[in-house]
Formats: C-alpha cells, sequence, structure tokens
C-alpha cells in the first residue's frame, strides 16, 4: 500500500485530505479541530514512510489561493475597519499580537528552542495557518542546502504541538471573559454593522404616518437626519400603493412599509406614526416582488445606487443575501456575485430585472479565469520584489504576502473597468478550501517522518505548555 502511494501522490493527497476532513468534523466535548485536521493525518501519514511526501508545487499552489481569496474576500471590509474605531480596535489587535510575541520569546530562551521550533509555537499557539506557511516559505529560500529538510520540520512541530491548546485556550478565554465584561453579542453586532456584514433578524411592519415633524422632507433626508437603519418599501396614499424611494415625501394618512431588525423598526415607529395590522409588503395587485442571484458580472461590484433602480426601472432592492447573512439594501451597498437581492417592482418588469441581474445559478459556481489570473499573476511577481532592509539586507514578500496584498487591494476596488475582482461568494469559499487542504495535507506529509524525533528533542511537553499560555 505504501509503495502505492508513493508512486500516485495525488491518491496520497485525496486520502489524507479525505480522512483529515472526517476526524476534523468529530466534537469532542464540544470542540473540534475542523480542516486543521488534515495537517495531524497528513504528520501520521507521513511517519510511516520518508517517501510519502507531495511535490512542492502542490503545498505552493495551495498557500497562494488559499491566501489570496481571504484578502478578496476581506479588502473591502479591512480597509473600511481602518477608518474611526475600526482603527483603535486593529490597534489593539497589534497589541495582542505583540504580547503574544514576547510571550514566544521568552518562552524561547527559558526553555532553549530553536528560532524555527518558536516561530511554529507563536503560529499554533494563534492558530494563525498562513503565519506558517509564511515562515516556511521564509525557511525555504533562505537556509542552507544541507539543513533545509530539518529547518522545515522544527515549526511544524512548535505549529502542531500549540494548535489543539490555542483552539481551546482561545474559547476558555471567550467563555471566561464575557462573563467578566458582560458582553452583549447583539449591541455588539450592530456597531460593525457600518464596515462588516453581520447576521441580523429583519422584518416587515406597516405604519400609519400620524407625525407632522416626518412630512417637512424626503424620506432620504428623513433617514440621514435621525440616522435610521432601515429600508422603505411600499407606500399607499389614498388607496394606490406606489414605491417608496428617496425622494417621495410622506404624507398624514399615508400607509408606509418598513424594514429592518426589531429593535430598529420599533423605536422608529412612534416618530413616523403608529402600527397597523396592515401588510403592504403582502400586497401584490401592482407590485411584486422576486428573489433574483446577481450574476451579470456588469452589475457586481456596483452601488445600488449606481443602477438607478427606481429612475430606470421603477423598482427597489429592499434586501440581499450574501452566503448566509441577510441585510438590508442601502443605496451605498456594493453588490457582488453570488448575492440574491429582494426586488420589488411592477410584475411587469421583474423579467427585464432578472435579466438586468443575472439570476443563472450555473454562473455562480463558475470563477471568472480571467480575474483570478490577473490577481494571481499580480501577487506573485510583487511577492518576488525583493525589498531592500538597513544593513544590506532584503527580503521578499513571497508566495503568502505578495498573493494577499494583492488581494485586500482587489477587493477593496471591486472592479476595475469591465473586470470584476471578487469571485461568486459560493465560488471563493470553494477556492478557499482547497487551497487550505492542498496546504495542510502538503505541510503534513513533508514533515511527517521527521516529525516525532524532532518533537522529542525540542520537548514537546514543554511546547505543550508554552502554547497553552500564549
Amino acid at each position: 500500500m505504501i509503495e502505492l502511494l508513493v508512486e500516485e501522490p495525488l491518491l496520497l493527497l485525496f486520502i489524507v485530505s479525505g480522512m483529515g476532513y472526517a476526524l476534523g468534523r468529530i466534537k469532542i466535548k464540544g470542540v473540534r479541530l475542523g480542516v486543521a485536521a488534515i495537517l495531524f493525518v497528513g504528520l501520521a501519514v507521513g511517519a510511516l514512510d520518508p517517501r510519502l511526501t507531495l511535490p512542492p508545487i502542490i503545498f505552493e499552489m495551495g498557500l497562494i489561493i488559499f491566501v489570496y481569496s481571504i484578502g478578496i474576500s476581506s479588502g473591502a471590509g479591512f480597509f473600511a475597519s481602518l477608518r474611526g474605531k475600526g482603527l483603535r480596535d486593529n490597534l489593539f489587535a497589534v497589541i495582542m499580537l505583540t504580547l503574544a510575541l514576547f510571550m514566544v520569546i521568552g518562552a524561547h530562551y527559558l526553555l532553549h528552542l530553536r528560532a524555527t521550533v518558536s516561530a511554529g509555537l507563536f503560529a499554533g499557539s494563534l492558530t494563525n495557518t498562513p503565519a506558517l506557511a509564511g515562515v516556511l516559505e521564509s525557511i525555504a529560500s533562505s537556509a542552507p542546502a544541507n539543513a533545509v529538510d530539518v529547518m522545515l520540520t522544527e515549526p511544524v512541530v512548535g505549529y502542531s504541538v500549540a494548535y489543539p491548546m490555542g483552539v481551546m485556550g482561545m474559547i476558555l478565554a471567550i467563555l471566561v471573559l464575557q462573563k467578566v465584561w458582560k458582553i452583549d453579542y447583539q449591541e455588539e453586532a450592530k456597531g460593525l454593522r457600518g464596515f462588516n456584514l453581520v447576521e441580523q433578524e429583519l422584518y416587515n411592519k406597516t405604519i400609519l404616518v400620524t407625525q407632522p415633524a416626518v412630512t417637512a422632507v424626503t424620506l432620504r433626508e428623513l433617514r440621514h437626519q435621525n440616522n435610521w437603519d432601515v429600508v422603505f418599501g411600499r407606500l399607499q396614499r389614498d388607496g394606490e400603493v406606489t414605491l417608496a424611494t428617496g425622494e417621495v415625501q410622506l404624507q398624514l394618512g399615508d400607509l408606509i412599509s418598513m424594514i429592518g431588525t426589531p429593535d430598529d423598526v420599533d423605536a422608529i415607529i412612534p416618530a413616523i406614526g403608529e402600527l397597523t395590522d396592515e401588510h403592504l409588503e403582502m400586497d401584490r395587485s401592482e407590485y411584486d416582488f422576486r428573489r433574483i442571484f446577481v450574476s451579470n458580472p456588469a452589475v457586481a461590484g456596483r452601488s445600488l445606487a449606481d443602477l438607478r433602480l427606481p429612475q430606470e426601472y421603477g423598482a427597489l432592492v429592499t434586501r440581499v443575501r450574501r452566503g448566509d447573512i441577510d441585510f438590508l439594501a442601502h443605496s451605498s451597498l456594493v453588490l457582488e456575485l453570488g448575492d440574491r437581492v429582494r426586488v420589488v417592482s411592477r410584475r411587469k418588469d421583474l423579467s427585464e430585472l432578472t435579466e438586468l441581474f443575472g439570476d443563472s445559478y450555473r454562473e455562480l459556481s463558475e470563477v471568472n479565469l480571467v480575474s483570478l489570473g490577473i490577481g494571481l499573476t499580480l501577487g506573485m511577481l510583487i511577492g518576488l520584489i525583493p525589498i531592500p532592509l538597513p544593513g544590506g539586507i532584503t527580503f521578499k514578500l513571497g508566495a503568502a504576502g505578495g498573493p494577499l496584498i494583492v488581494g485586500l487591494v482587489l477587493g477593496a476596488l471591486r472592479r476595475t473597468g469591465p473586470i470584476a475582482w471578487v469571485p461568486p461568494y459560493s465560488a471563493n469559499l470553494t477556492l478557499r478550501q482547497i487551497g487550505l487542504i492542498f496546504l495542510l495535507a502538503g505541510i503534513g506529509l513533508r514533515s511527517g517522518y521527521t516529525f516525532f524525533t524532532t518533537f522529542a528533542a525540542s520537548g514537546g511537553v514543554s511546547l505543550f505548555l508554552a502554547g497553552a499560555i500564549v
């Protein structure tokens, strides 16, 4: 069997991946390793024979795809988070990482660890797989040829030993701190809406307009002046139902439907009027609604305001579903491939709107190889650029840093001319999983045979405790 696996590395890859994924789904006291279990299965299988390894290109390809897919999906939120409180939060994260770094340095000198093992300890205690990949890439490009194999194993030892305690330690810290600080996750989620997507319950209520104060300005101005995080849908005036666009000015006696979270809607109702038993959202006599997938690249990367739906099509988008999250469709929202928009319009216009957004599930399962190829090429080229440092030293971002930075930038841009950079949500998630599987399987199999020897020589129990402390 071993001879067969040595001769067929792809078969070896799929066996390790399948076994690791199955193992990672097993829960022990509510905790499971997830896809990281592939690394441990790879270590176990690789320990059987030194020839049980994968071609280096599989590891490298997995690393590049993994970090790029993270960057492309996180770019917009990353740069948005640098504004306002986000800058403070990022500074706090840097402080925590620095604290963890000093703790690892302390363990390094106290336990007399090799620098490579300490680097793996840092990555494992923080459960940071891209950091481990970056360490391995740096060693592969700079270590002496006669020592590179051993040096590549040492960070994996530190990572593998510290990873389980890194997971359990974080869970324990969260459980304790949420009790000590009395964290209200719903309130915390509200503060993240400005630059990140958070799960929120949405519902629709119909209000009778009785407050004269709200009739003086348009709905757009009302939302802006009062900072209302809601969306208005239908409006009924004198028995006629129309759309509540931003230019509409309310009148006493109007009925208007409002969509938002229960807390937001309930707080706004008294400012407009009073709750009624009417359900305008269910009135489909003139206006109807439809859930439509965004599969048209010409629409992706553009904001709802840019599409001018009320002016061009007499339509409104009230909600958007991205992945498993439903959120309000504000005019500033930038659409992505794979979004599912809830459109309200006249029934006769729904077919034209469906054509505009695409609504092709098949296209959403495909990746635009032009944008993906350009993005990965740019990332690899930037990773090859030598960056000079004081003292005549140069370093490169490599296959981990280059694609990650390019992914963040392109993810923030979303589109350039006709090219939409962000792939469909499901396709990007699949790419990320495939990349991570290749990466972890490659690391585990390459390091498995020398893992246990190095583990014993490096003081496995001490590493385990150090990972728990960090």
